[in-house]
């Protein structure tokens, strides 16, 4: 009696098995890669000596690095300097409110109720109080009343 022959169907399970996860780590590898590539908002949280507060923003892989004042706030905080990365979801920050995050693809958007402006952080452009300012390298701004923004660096976009 002669062997049976086999058809070769688990053999090509297994090839297309095998396939099909290589595919899937590659691709897989592909997307977190380019969603983290360019690295979170790096922001820090602060005060100074009068106990105004401020943040340092830098997102270095865009070439962006500023500095946002509130001097006519005042805060009593002991955990200050804190830098946060926005790189997870956060619900809480040293000072004010979160009240967006999209970190799915780096640096993503960030926005903070701080002293009653909203601040909000996008790759594009800085908003502030639903004003759009472009980024500049270095900048300073300081805050002081709603709709007040001062800034010789800054011009206001369209």
């Amino acid at each position: 009696m002669l062997p049976m022959k086999s058809d070769g169907l688990l053999k090509h399970v297994l090839i297309v098995f095998t396939a099909a996860v290589v595919f899937y780590i590659a691709c897989f590898s592909w997307i977190e890669h380019r969603r983290e590539f360019k690295g979170p908002w790096e922001i820090t949280f602060q005060i100074n000596g009068s106990n105004a507060p401020s943040l340092l923003i830098a997102e270095p892989a865009l070439k962006i690095s500023g500095k946002i004042s509130f001097p006519k706030e005042k805060i009593a905080a002991t955990n200050l300097p804190q830098t946060i990365r926005f790189d997870q979801p956060i619900t809480n920050v040293p000072f004010g409110q979160m009240v967006y995050q999209d970190p799915t693809f780096l640096p993503g958007a960030v926005t903070l109720n701080l002293f009653r402006h909203e601040i909000e952080f996008l790759p594009r452009v800085l908003v502030i109080d639903k004003k759009e300012y472009p980024w500049q390298t270095a900048g300073a701004i300081s805050i002081t009343e709603p709709g007040q923004i001062d800034s010789k660096i800054l011009k206001q976009t369209r």
